[in-house]
């Protein structure tokens, strides 16, 4: 999952990445996705943009590359700076933010699943402490193309409280996992800060 760095506070600490759940029949009730293999060199290229439609902005790319794949943890790169991730891809440590449990996905993935987390979790710029809770749940498998091309995914929505330094606020999350790109393909979050859009442009994975 991502982890960037955007300009508020409440929207750094859940960017590192909804409740009703969706009523699902026939075969797509067999799919099931176990926890990938991520390996060293394996390297995703991101497009952030800003704001919806016509009047989305380019924000930026990110290249991520796996450097390192323990049983305890998976370090990458994100544009060249150090991030931590448990096995289950969620981010334990990024340049910006420090997590206890930011459990954005959560292996095996299956349409039905759903979870809650709580996270206490560190503002490294600001050097303030906070804690967010979240509902996660698989709402469907589907195709969703991105730049990078198109994929059976996985949808999964959440929606998480934050708090700190006496300020509020509530994130919204809808993002496609591919087993195939063994990554987050597309999310689209929307904050108190705006609307942003992340879409795989490149993927190039290890045999």
């Amino acid at each position: 999952m991502q982890s960037l760095k955007c300009g508020s506070v409440g929207h750094r600490f859940f960017s590192t990445a909804v409740l009703a759940l969706a009523v699902v029949t026939g075969p797509v009730l067999a799919q099931k996705a176990d926890r990938p293999t991520v390996k060293v060199g394996d390297q995703w290229r991101f497009e952030v943009r800003l704001g919806q439609g016509a009047s989305a902005m380019k924000s930026g790319d990110v290249t991520r590359v796996i450097t390192s794949v323990t049983p305890a943890a998976i370090e990458r790169t994100d544009n060249g700076r150090k991030v931590v991730l448990t096995p289950d891809l969620n981010a334990i440590d990024t340049p910006y933010v420090k997590h206890s449990d930011l459990r954005l996905l959560s292996f095996p993935l299956e349409v039905g699943k759903q979870w809650r987390f709580t996270d206490d979790y560190l503002d490294k710029t600001f050097s303030l402490e906070g804690r967010s809770s979240g509902d996660v749940a698989v709402v469907g498998y589907e195709k969703v193309r991105v730049p990078a091309g198109e994929f059976e995914a996985f949808k999964l929505e959440a929606k998480g409280n934050w708090a700190m330094a006496r300020t509020t606020g509530t994130d919204t999350w809808t993002y496609w996992y591919a087993p195939a790109a063994r990554a987050v393909v597309k999310s689209e979050v929307q904050n108190t800060s705006g609307f942003t859009t992340t879409e795989l442009v490149e993927v190039q994975l290890q045999p």
